[in-house]
């Protein structure tokens, strides 16, 4: 698998990123991912896997290690939702709520 921000992570810029921004950002991808769904394969897997990659960024931050439990499970229910959600019943739609939360708390 290619890096795809791999900028972000050299430079440390994903470090000075909140929790509510980075998880915002996470959920651009899984709306792109959702946008794509069932229209066009590769848009849709690549989207979601710079969804997961950002998600493993997030989890490497050490400032959140206080919630890794739930980070873990929303990139759990992430695979799970890319998967057909046959696990947890798990959906982007879901997901894209979830995080959108984050992404409006970061503008303010």
């Amino acid at each position: 698998m290619t890096v795809q921000h791999a900028d972000l992570a050299a430079s440390g810029r994903w470090g000075e990123f909140s929790l509510a921004q980075q998880l915002g950002n996470v959920g651009s991808e899984v709306s792109r991912a959702l946008r794509w769904k069932g229209r066009d394969q590769k848009l849709f897997d690549g989207a979601i896997i710079r969804a997961l990659e950002l998600m493993d960024f997030t989890l490497q931050d050490s400032r959140w290690k206080h919630r890794l439990k739930e980070l873990a499970r929303a990139r759990e229910l992430l695979c799970d939702a890319w998967l057909g959600g046959a696990q947890y019943a798990s959906d982007l739609e879901g997901l894209n709520r979830y995080f959108f939360y984050f992404a409006l708390a970061a503008r303010k």
